[in-house]
Order: structure tokens, then sequence, then C-alpha cells
């Protein structure tokens, strides 16, 4: 079974599709991102789908994006900010090389205004993503292998302090990283 380098977790506006894609960058190796794929299954936004069909239908089409995109792409997967809410994802999540991009309610406010067309944040946006922070954080905790702030930094900071991080966690456990092989293979 094919399995991604490295599965990005964090919340909404973290930086996701922008470090995975720089990761796949550095790592020579394809980038999925499961939110883009169910806008493409579906032929329609995200928000779009929360109004027309409920939060309820959308988490079971970002169930099913999520365990198609484990179990095929090879790359870097970059998961939906509440992909983690799903035991059944967690579980699947177990034995992957997870990323957490973590970033504290005044770096969402920089990155994002907390006013993009985010449907969880419609009303009292700071005050939804502090609430969504707390229910969410110990489940992105609990799926992550390592977690890297993203306070401050610019996304190519943050991509190579997650291969850092990976690299290390990797080599703690005897298993070279693509990444680690190249760094390696250079000396």
């Amino acid at each position: 079974m094919s399995a991604p380098l490295i599965v990005l977790v964090g919340p909404m506006g973290v930086g996701k599709s922008t470090v995975g894609q720089l990761l796949a960058g550095r790592l020579g190796a394809g980038y999925r991102d499961t939110d883009e794929d169910i806008v493409t299954a579906q032929g329609r936004a995200i928000a779009e789908i929360f109004v027309d069909e409920g939060e309820a239908a959308f988490r079971a089409l970002e169930k099913e994006a999520v365990r198609s995109a484990l179990a095929g792409h090879e790359g870097v997967l970059a998961l939906g900010g509440g992909a983690i809410l799903d035991a059944d994802t967690r579980a699947l999540l177990a034995g992957q090389r997870v990323v957490y991009l973590s970033m504290d309610v005044e770096e969402a406010v920089k990155r994002t205004g907390l006013n993009a067309a985010r449907p969880l944040l419609a009303v009292n946006p700071r005050k939804q993503w502090r609430e969504l922070m707390e229910a969410r954080r110990h489940l992105y905790e609990e799926v992550a292998t390592v977690v890297v702030a993203t306070d401050g930094r610019t996304p190519e900071e943050v991509a190579e302090a997650a291969l850092d991080a990976v690299d290390r966690q990797s080599a703690r456990r005897g298993r070279l990283t693509p990444h680690c092989a190249l760094r390696a293979g250079e000396r």
C-alpha cells in the first residue's frame, strides 16, 4: 500500500496548502489537498456545500476524500482543518508522518483577517476560531508525529522547520525520509 511522505494538518488559514506545495517541491514529490479534491469532485466551493447540504454532508465527503488520498497518494498531502474530527480518519493517520502546523489567534487574524469565505467563521470569527481551536487542538496533537509553530515565520521557514522536524523524528525511529536520504547523499 502506498502512503504519503508527509501529511499536513492544522487549522484553516495556517498555510497547509502553501507549505505543502513547498515541501512537495523540496522532496521532488507530488502535492495533493483533500479540500481541492472535494471541490473538484463536487464542482462547487466548500462554502456552498455547507450552505446547501450542511456540515454533516461535507464531513462525509471529507472523510472519503481523506481515505482515498491516504491510500493512493505518495507525495505531500494537506487535509482540511476539520478532517481530524472523524475518529476513523484519526485512526487512518496512525503510523503516518503527520505534521501539525500550529498558530495562535493573532497570527490567524494577520493571515486571513478571519473574514474569508470560511463557513464555520461566519459570525464573530475571532471568537469562533478560538472555540474551534479549543475543540480541535488536542485532536491535531493526537494525530501529529511532529508539531511546527508557524507564528512569525515565512512559508519557506515553516517548510524547512517541518522537514527538519520530520527528519529528526524519523532518525529517532531509525527510518530515513527522502529528505534525510538526500541530505545524507550530499555529504
